[in-house]
């Protein structure tokens, strides 16, 4: 193998041979390919990108790297989702207890908080006990018994996507849309899914900026996820402000269990409700989305999928019934009258680093009881010295937080016009 001459090829614009693209991930994960030259071919990547032969090639190199779920014997159907992240995303800890009150298996691997986004393995280890660091006998046994299952990633699943991820981090090809798709789907296709539903995020909260980029990226890991056999289907949704009212960990736990108990805000059942659907009609389980619908409000009202995560914490090892503390909270007022027109979620993501819920780098640890609580959205008519939000918090960071939130938070004379919450389709 020539690594030169693969460079050359990608950086000239000419289409790679899996075998190629195999070979390189195989000899970077050896040591036998120095990390100089895989960093010049993800340059030449980010700036040539990769039709969807490539694309899924390596894919399946970085999910063949490790270790892959295999249900062989196992009855009936694997489905998961995926978002791509945002402030006050705690989508998962309520989808997964609930499609799996609906008849579907969800072996889910999840991620922690990457930069100002959340991540769903913080936000289940504020549970006292609560294990996410399970291998895949496990992950297999807790899906079987349960229904569902919620772990991190570690280095069992595609161990290679971690240390490319790593390379990309240091050398500013993070961004390029082929080698995004290739990191999320070689994570999600490992979990030997039939069908995935994805969740991809826009707006001053989210990785993507604008909806054309989010459906340009739905669009390709919807591909790779098909051309490897799992039914893909995709949502665009909107993260120009918090997704519900609680951001933080412990906090946000809290307001999954309230959702869990009929008690979600609007915008948050919204999404968990349009990704359900897409979960059960990809499934075979629902004929069309407003049957889907009306399943996943029916077992809502239940109470089942409340039981159904305590079952899968308990099963986790953690107790999802004991009442999680929260940091003292103290208010942030509306410095004008107005109107709120702009909110920065990722200047609040940065707030909550700052106050120690989230991490500056991979040593640092999170305090699960700090955090945000949302008081206006976008559009509310506010005066002078009302709340817009409380601020959880320790005493650490607090100025720093103080600052980000009052200029996250844009108060004008004007309603400015709004954008729909959720927009259909990703491609």
């Amino acid at each position: 193998m020539n690594v030169t001459r693969i460079i050359q090829k990608k950086r000239d614009g000419e289409a790679l041979a899996a075998g190629e693209i195999f070979a390189v991930i195989e000899g970077y994960v050896s040591g036998a390919v120095p990390g100089y030259q895989v960093a010049a071919l993800a340059m030449a990547i980010y700036f040539q990108g990769m039709d969807e032969s490539e694309t899924s090639a390596l894919t399946r190199a970085l999910m063949e790297s490790g270790e892959c779920l295999d249900w062989t014997g196992v009855e009936g159907l694997r489905v998961d989702k995926h978002s791509t992240g945002g402030q006050g995303d705690k989508v998962s800890l309520v989808l997964a207890p609930l499609a799996a009150c609906c008849g579907l298996q969800v072996p889910m691997v999840a991620g922690r908080g990457l930069g100002p986004t959340g991540g769903t393995i913080d936000k289940l280890e504020a549970i006292p006990g609560f294990r996410t660091d399970l291998g895949a006998a496990d992950i297999r046994r807790i899906t079987d018994e349960v229904g569902c299952v919620i772990a991190s990633q570690g280095d069992q699943f595609a161990p290679a996507d971690g240390k490319l991820y790593a390379l990309r981090d240091v050398t500013a090809t993070v961004a390029s849309v082929p080698l995004i798709t290739a990191s999320i789907m070689s994570k999600k296709l490992a979990e030997g899914l039939d069908a995935l539903a994805l969740d991809i995020k826009w707006g001053t909260g989210a990785f993507m900026k604008d909806v054309a980029s989010a459906r340009s990226l739905g669009a390709a890991l919807a591909s790779v996820g098909e051309s490897m056999g799992v039914r893909t289907s995709c949502l665009v949704t909107d993260m120009n402000q918090p997704l519900g009212r609680a951001v933080g960990n412990a906090n946000e736990v809290r307001e999954a269990l309230a959702a869990l108990s009929g008690e979600g805000p609007a915008d948050l059942m919204e999404v968990v409700y349009e990704l359900g659907a897409l979960m059960l009609t990809s499934a075979g389980q629902s004929e069309g989305k407003a049957a889907a619908r009306a399943t996943l409000e029916e077992e809502l009202a239940s109470g089942r999928p409340l039981e159904k995560f305590r079952e899968m914490a308990r099963a986790q090892g953690g107790n999802a019934e004991t009442e999680l503390e929260l940091a003292p909270a103290s208010e942030v007022r509306a410095s004008r009258s107005g109107y709120v027109s702009a909110i920065d979620g990722e200047a609040l993501g940065y707030a909550l680093i700052a106050l120690g819920g989230g991490r500056r780098s991979l040593e640092d640890t999170i305090d699960p009881a700090v955090g945000l609580e949302m008081n206006v959205r976008l559009g509310d008519k506010v005066e002078e010295g009302q709340s817009l939000l409380d601020l959880l918090s320790n005493g650490r960071g607090n100025d720093e937080a103080l600052t980000l939130v009052e200029g996250a938070i844009s108060i004008t004379d004007e309603l400015a016009s709004m954008v729909p919450s959720l927009i259909e389709g990703g491609s």
